[in-house]
């Protein structure tokens, strides 16, 4: 081979090397994702998810996706996240519900207070009919969004305050609760002779502190992480309500996928979903979590008895909220939703 020949040849090379990796920077397509917790996999359900998702959607892809992860609303609040994923400022959230709630009046149905049996009822939820019934739902409903799951915020909610311990209907009196700026929380906890007093996430802790909130509602894994226990003298394990975050992909971005990019973050979805699950129950048992938690605290565990009696207050009046509230297909909505539970509380783990 010549000298020009030989040179011809490593232009054409050089070329080629220059354009593939160029045409593999333009494939590369950048997933930002959103959430409300601190950046701890190990103490965070959310983030467990957020990782977990990241890790193989960017490795799955060969990097023709970039997930980029942004905890503890770097890019503005959770609900504000809601409005950029649909606007695709942004790729993915994982959102509250009530963040889901100021877009989609119809995540109250969720709210259905004391509703479940057992955690492991929960799965039999959202992973059955009643899951893709809410996923196709939210997506006919809020314009510009693909659903991806719904994963597990930590588990069902439990109530701190620092008045007095709460085992009866007659102890929550003149306790004031952060709740949610969601209706129905607040009816939950007025039903109950509590206080119901709406509060923006950020400043629950100040609030305790101050006394300007005694207590208020959220599973143990953030009761746990968010240091309540430094404000808070008592925990009543009540088990009412179970509100998964949503994870929301936007439409926009989801089209651009190839077949084969969709199917890799569906997948990943599912096991950001269960590595949410996973760890929320780990964080429970360890020392990151009740055992912690009892320590600090008083905890108490409703009995049946006062489970029962909470029930018979609270429920009736979330659902005749509900019928007042929800349109034609929110009561359809909520129909599939009790079917679903009762068909979950009654089923028996390899039975």
């Amino acid at each position: 081979m010549t000298t020009h020949n030989k040179i011809a040849t490593i232009g054409v090379v050089s070329a080629l090397a220059v354009m593939s990796a160029t045409a593999s920077f333009a494939e590369t397509k950048t997933l930002r994702l959103t959430h409300e917790e601190a950046a701890d996999a190990f103490n965070s359900p959310t983030h467990a998810c957020a990782s977990v998702f990241a890790n193989i959607v960017n490795a799955d892809t060969n990097g023709s996706i970039n997930v980029e992860i942004y905890p503890s609303d770097q890019l503005g609040s959770n609900e504000e996240a809601v409005q950029m994923t649909q606007d695709n400022t942004i790729q993915a959230v994982l959102a509250s519900t009530g963040s889901m709630a100021t877009y989609y009046p119809n995540i109250d149905v969720l709210n259905l207070v004391f509703a479940y049996d057992h955690n492991a009822a929960t799965y039999g939820v959202f992973d059955g009919k009643f899951g893709d019934a809410l996923a196709n739902d939210i997506e006919a409903n809020l314009e510009g969004v693909e659903v991806l799951g719904f994963p597990d915020s930590g588990g069902f909610f439990a109530v701190t305050n620092s008045k007095r311990a709460i085992a009866g209907v007659e102890d929550f009196d003149g306790v004031r609760i952060r709740t949610m700026t969601i209706p129905s929380h607040k009816i939950i906890i007025n039903s109950l002779n509590g206080e119901a007093y709406p509060l923006a996430w950020g400043e629950v802790y100040s609030g305790l502190q101050t006394g300007v909130i005694d207590g208020q509602m959220n599973p143990v894994p953030i009761i746990a992480n968010a240091n309540f226990a430094e404000v808070q003298a008592h925990l009543t394990l009540t088990n009412h309500l179970f509100s998964p975050y949503t994870m929301l992909l936007s439409g926009a971005f989801w089209d651009r996928l190839s077949d084969s990019e969709k199917r890799i973050v569906r997948y990943a979805s599912e096991s950001c979903v269960v590595a949410s699950r996973g760890i929320s129950r780990i964080i429970e048992a360890s020392d990151r979590g009740l055992p912690a938690l009892s320590e600090k605290m008083e905890v108490v565990a409703l009995t049946q008895e006062a489970r029962d009696e909470f029930k018979a207050l609270a429920q009736p009046a979330v659902i005749e909220h509900l019928a007042n509230t929800l349109g034609d297909d929110g009561k359809a909505l909520l129909k599939v939703f009790q079917e679903s539970v009762a068909a979950a509380n009654a089923d028996s783990y390899l039975d």
